[in-house]
């Protein structure tokens, strides 16, 4: 990632509950930035990074990631305490998120979204076990045309207890924001599956910055998290047969209720395919 420095605090994004924060930066770019020192820790920062990683090398839409370093002097412009503190709590590295002017969010009843970009879509969250793609929280933009997948701090939960993690361990998609779209499954892991090598997550796993991670049991050392986090992906990869299975089950499911979403299920975007 390109590391850039925060000339700017523009304004509190108060959606998230981990309050980012709008800031300038040095390159003159625009960022949603993610605070190390915000209630979710820094745990959220490397699920970001890694997902985010992983994305790209599946060809999911999202926004470019940087490092930005903060100092905390900018906290003393701020009015707000709330916002002062965590300023002064997130010196150093912080993760931002480039800004995507004008975007909409993604809503599948306003959106046409195609089965085969929903059953993508679905098999990524599965993966990394993403719990925060819902109805209620769809976590994607709709920006130039394009959907982008945002926000995943709340991915990769084995990581925040590795004594008692299970990383093979199913997925609920009953609340997925895209269960009413036909996901296309099939197509997914024949399309992605091929595409995640142990090569392909180490790489995610190496773009996390050292100090954003935790040495704790079972680990003693740093390269070892980052072999924790690279090893739990790959179990989870190579046990997809179960949570897959599990999936199809969700979506017929759903759809023997009848309950699809109207605008889903049609072949294209706005603007264009998206297959």
């Amino acid at each position: 990632m390109r590391a850039v420095t925060a000339t700017r605090y523009v304004t509190a994004l108060r959606e998230g509950g981990s309050l980012p924060g709008l800031m300038e930066a040095d390159d003159l770019g625009t960022y949603v930035v993610k605070f190390r020192g915000a209630g979710q820790g820094p745990k959220a920062l490397v699920a970001e990074v890694i997902c985010a990683g992983l994305a790209r090398a599946l060809d999911l839409p999202v926004p470019d990631l940087v490092t930005v370093e903060l100092d905390p002097v900018l906290a003393a412009n701020e009015p707000d305490e709330e916002v002062q503190g965590l300023l002064r709590a997130s010196a150093g590295t912080n993760l931002g998120v480039d800004f995507l002017p004008g975007a909409l969010d993604l809503d599948p009843e306003a959106f046409e979204v195609s089965s085969g970009f929903a059953g993508r879509v679905l098999w990524f969250d599965a993966l990394v076990s993403n719990v925060d793609r819902s109805w209620r929280n769809p976590n994607m933009l709709f920006w130039h045309g394009r959907p982008y997948l945002i926000d995943h701090g709340a991915t990769l939960t084995w990581a925040h207890d590795w004594t008692r993690s299970d990383p093979s361990r199913s997925y609920s998609a009953r609340d997925h924001v895209l269960i009413g779209c036909s996901p296309n499954l099939e197509a997914a892991e024949a399309a992605l599956a091929p595409k995640v090598t142990r090569t392909v997550i180490a790489d995610a796993v190496a773009a996390v910055p050292g100090q954003w991670l935790t040495v704790e049991p079972p680990f003693a050392a740093l390269h070892e998290v980052r072999c924790g986090y690279a090893d739990a992906l790959w179990r989870r990869f190579e046990a997809r047969s179960d949570w897959l299975a599990g999936l199809a089950d969700a979506v017929t499911s759903y759809e023997r209720t009848g309950r699809v979403t109207p605008k889903c299920n049609r072949p294209r975007w706005l603007g264009g395919a998206l297959g």
